[in-house]
């Protein structure tokens, strides 16, 4: 079996065309029925059950996991399974969303008669207006395509696409209306990157105690070197007696220092340290002082109460093990 480079690199972008021209007709159906498939979905009291058989249920199952994680409880029951108990998982609180490319599914049809005597809405996404389960939904949404992208015509392509474009469109249409936000993603997205950067803030990470480097501006420049390599954060930060922040000095400004031929044996640290340097606050999300640390090219940050008082410090490498970097 060959490869033929030129058909094959043909016949992709015809299914890309394809698949963006049947999501393109869906533009004009976001219509009245649409807005109405949100205001039930809004109204939903209970969770919002989905369901479809085959690829439309891979579809549907998509659909739940995006509901849920942008405020609608939802989750994907199988049609098969619904028909041998599954449907005890429905109660008159719930909505229900029918996927479906012919609308005359077999398993949806055989649970559809239950679920219209629980009273609940029933949001039907078909290819087929005319099918049962169109004529029998609360609201049904049109998902037809011309033809799918399958040069046989055969296998679920640009209807899939279709009913996974619209089912993103009422997901995030809902999540709007809802006034849902990042803050509220990350909280329900606490494992990954983007809810850790959402999350996770200054005082959740940053070092304290014994550990911060901190000394007075008397100190001679050999000690604060030891203090520096000692707490392991590349820099140091030169307080007063109540913890005010003076300066801080930092391995970059230990090298200007060599670079200048200053003696450090013979200097105090108050004699070269940065003066009105950065400090970070504990209530920051841990992603600004990153920002912080990388618009202004420094590697570690002092934390400071609200009385401008040293009460922390943090590096790169706090932010990168906190997933944050």
């Amino acid at each position: 079996m060959m490869l033929d480079p030129e058909n094959t690199r043909s016949l992709a972008l015809a299914v890309l065309a394809i698949e963006a021209e049947a999501v393109s007709a869906l533009a004009a159906r976001i219509d009245s029925r649409f807005l109405a498939a949100c205001e039930h979905i809004l109204a939903c009291r209970g969770r919002v059950v989905v369901t479809g058989m085959g690829k439309s249920g891979h579809i549907g199952g998509k659909l739940a996991a995006t509901l849920a994680s942008t405020g609608t409880p939802a989750f994907f029951v199988h049609p098969g399974e619904a028909s041998h108990g599954d449907l005890g998982m429905i109660t008159r609180e719930d909505a229900v969303i029918f996927l479906s490319n012919s609308g005359e599914t077999d398993e949806l049809l055989t649970i559809l008669p239950i679920i219209r005597r629980l009273g609940v809405p029933l949001i039907a996404m078909t290819g087929n207006p005319e099918s049962r389960l169109a004529r029998e939904a609360t609201v049904h949404l049109d998902v037809s395509v011309d033809r799918e992208a399958c040069p046989l015509g055969l296998a679920p392509t640009s209807s899939t696409t279709a009913a996974l474009a619209m089912g993103d469109a009422l997901a995030v249409a809902v999540l709007d209306a809802r006034g849902f936000t990042a803050d509220d993603f990350a909280r329900s997205h606490p494992g990954g990157r983007l809810g850790r950067r959402l999350l996770i803030h200054v005082g959740d990470i940053m070092r304290t105690g014994e550990a911060i480097p901190c000394i007075q501006a008397g100190t001679p420049l050999r000690d604060a070197l030891v203090e520096i390599s000692r707490k392991g954060l590349g820099m140091v930060v030169i307080c007063n007696d109540v913890r005010e922040i003076e300066g801080v000095f930092t391995d970059g400004d230990l090298r200007r220092t060599l670079d200048r031929g200053l003696d450090v044996h013979r200097l105090n640290i108050g004699d070269v340290m940065t003066a009105n340097g950065f400090a970070a606050r504990p209530e920051w999300l841990a992603v600004q002082a990153l920002q912080t640390m990388e618009s202004h090219r420094i590697n570690a940050l002092p934390v400071v109460d609200d009385n401008l008082r040293l009460v922390g410090a943090l590096n790169m490498h706090d932010l990168l093990r906190a997933g944050v970097a």
